[in-house]
């Protein structure tokens, strides 16, 4: 999506978490397994190779610790996320150079490094990863080759025991795994985070639907029930302002002409909630309905003087809906947002298709956000926070969505703002030409 989601700092919070954990368990297992095999093959656990590896795992160990302080601080977690990537691959360096430099078996430890980095900052960081990857082990071999350095594990000098040609082919052939798994892992870290996203969408939204199912007849119900006497009311009142005799029954019946109108108004809705009509749908562009919107937002005193409302938009998007009840859906998520900036904040709306068939659109706010008692309520019918709302205009946006077999998402952090996201599953989501 176009947005990074609210949460995806909290996700990746605790994907460090559980990679800081493996890697203290790893450096445990490293200095277990050392003692281990030093008293079996040599004797003696102090000789230098093994030393080099208890103090690695020391570095990792104290590492952790560092880690683990800078997260609980949860400030720049992207770049701890790289900086642990980073680390870890100059640690399996070491490792490598430990245990024999060209001979040694744990160059795949560069992969495993390329796949969790993929996991935790999907295509970009796992090319970070195989960039430095790449460059420490072709350098690692280079200095081996030319005896600038000499592994411990090193018998005959690399020079001298393998030819150029073979030193050439390790490196190529190293480099072209690390790039091939980070595309490959990018890719499927990617997908796994956009399945992920959408079933969790997908689910909340099946469970809106089937409570919200349930109210249906007794709306429908209440909507016909109410709407008859309306007519009636309205119609005797009419003509009692016509015969009107004073000031004060003018007053009067301005006051239940008004009440009168909001009555028809909630009835409405709550036939709209029930059974929402597709006759008027049609192919709609929805950059130009975005911008009506917004136009018409900025055009409204009492917000544009203080919230900063901005746009990122895929031209050229079309969804197959009733123009009316598009403008409905943006204009009530829009407000909604608006009312929940308490002095100055920023809505931002944005746009896209990244999967050609889908379009993605978010709505979201800098505002105080929803409390989490509150939030798996907000698409009940009736429910509102407001001294003056309905508890209405949320659930026929999740109706009218649904109608038109698309789905409505949202997060919200308190204190920090809400994000909506909107998703239409639609044949035609780019405009074809006219």
């Amino acid at each position: 999506m176009a947005p990074r989601s609210l949460k995806d700092s909290n996700a990746l919070s605790g994907q460090i978490r559980w990679l800081i954990l493996a890697r203290a368990v790893f450096a445990i297992v490293l200095i277990f397994s050392t003692l281990f095999f030093a008293n079996n093959e040599t004797g003696s656990s102090l000789s230098q190779p093994f030393l080099s590896l208890y103090k690695m795992a020391a570095v990792v160990l104290l590492m952790s610790l560092v880690y683990i302080f800078w997260l609980n601080r949860k400030t720049h977690l992207v770049l701890l996320a790289y900086v642990q990537t980073a680390a870890d691959t100059v640690l399996v360096t070491v490792i490598i150079f430990v245990t024999g430099g060209f001979e040694s078996i744990f160059t795949f430890l560069y992969l495993l490094v390329i796949i969790y980095t993929a996991m935790l900052l999907l295509q970009q960081g796992s090319f970070v990863a195989a960039t430095l990857s790449s460059i420490q082990y072709g350098l690692l071999i280079e200095f081996q080759y030319f005896n600038i350095i000499e592994p411990f594990a090193q018998g005959t000098p690399l020079s001298l025991g393998v030819d150029e040609a073979q030193i050439v082919y390790r490196i190529v052939i190293t480099i072209a795994a690390c790039f091939a798994v980070a595309a490959l892992s990018g890719i499927l870290s990617f997908q796994l985070k956009t399945a992920r996203q959408e079933l969790k969408i997908t689910q909340e939204h099946l469970k809106r639907v089937e409570k919200m199912a349930a109210v249906d007849e007794i709306i429908s119900g209440i909507a016909h029930e109410i709407k008859n006497p309306l007519a009636s009311l309205s119609g005797s009142i009419q003509m009692l302002r016509d015969d009107r005799d004073g000031a004060h029954q003018e007053k009067l019946m301005q006051i239940i002409l008004r009440e009168t109108d909001r009555l028809k108004q909630i009835v409405n809705d709550i036939r709209l909630i029930s059974r929402p009509r597709k006759t008027n749908a049609k192919r709609l562009n929805m950059a130009a309905a975005i911008d009506d919107v917004v136009t018409l937002f900025l055009n409204t005193p009492e917000w544009k003087s203080r919230i900063e409302l901005s746009t990122r938009i895929e031209k050229e998007l079309s969804v197959i809906m009733d123009p009316v009840h598009m403008q409905q859906v943006l204009w009530n998520l829009v407000k909604n947002a608006a009312e929940a900036i308490e002095g100055t904040g920023k809505i931002i709306i944005t746009l896209d298709a990244p999967r050609n068939k889908r379009v993605y659109l978010t709505i979201r706010d800098t505002g105080q956000g929803i409390p989490s008692e509150k939030a798996s309520h907000i698409f009940d019918p009736f429910f509102t926070t407001k001294p003056e709302g309905t508890g209405l205009g949320l659930p026929i946006i999740h109706r009218i969505i649904d109608t038109y077999d698309g789905m409505i998402d949202f997060e919200s952090v308190p204190g920090k703002g809400t994000l909506f996201t909107l998703i239409f599953n639609n044949p035609y989501s780019r405009a074809l030409p006219e």
